[in-house]
């Protein structure tokens, strides 16, 4: 089975609505006395909620890729690291580091995940559409 892929047409979700949590993998001990944990897991998840602003063509490759692709968001899927993909590499200033050519460096990432335990929710803003959805990605 091949491991399907974030629609390449699709915006990239926005900086302001990204937030990230760590899956807990901590056992906490349940004897009585000073709390305590110890590991549960070997690894852990990470959890990311999102929001992509897309048009109505846009929501409409977006409902195919959850609905059909991801089989209602329970396939995995591999997708562009918002935070990593397409950014330029910056040397110790700050600089944007250039190729041969004058181009800037641009780093790339992706993840594997999931869709989240929540449907996406949408909001209509004007003749646009606000989708939020989170996802975990896998370890």
């Amino acid at each position: 089975m091949t491991v399907p892929t974030w629609p390449a047409s699709l915006r990239k979700p926005t900086r302001n609505d990204y937030q990230s949590q760590r899956q807990d993998g901590r056992l906490k001990k349940r004897n009585g006395g000073a709390p305590g944990y110890r590991r549960r897991f070997s690894s852990t998840a990470k959890g990311v909620s999102l929001m992509v602003n897309m048009s109505r063509a846009d929501k409409a490759v977006f409902d195919d890729f959850y609905d059909s692709v991801t089989a209602s968001g329970a396939l995995p899927f591999y997708m562009p690291d918002p935070l990593t993909d397409g950014w330029p590499l910056l040397s110790s200033d700050g600089q944007p580091m250039l190729d041969g050519d004058d181009s800037p460096i641009l780093l790339a990432g992706q993840w594997l995940c999931l869709f989240g335990d929540e449907p996406p929710i949408e909001t209509l803003v004007g003749n646009r559409f606000d989708i939020s959805f989170s996802v975990w990605v896998m370890p």
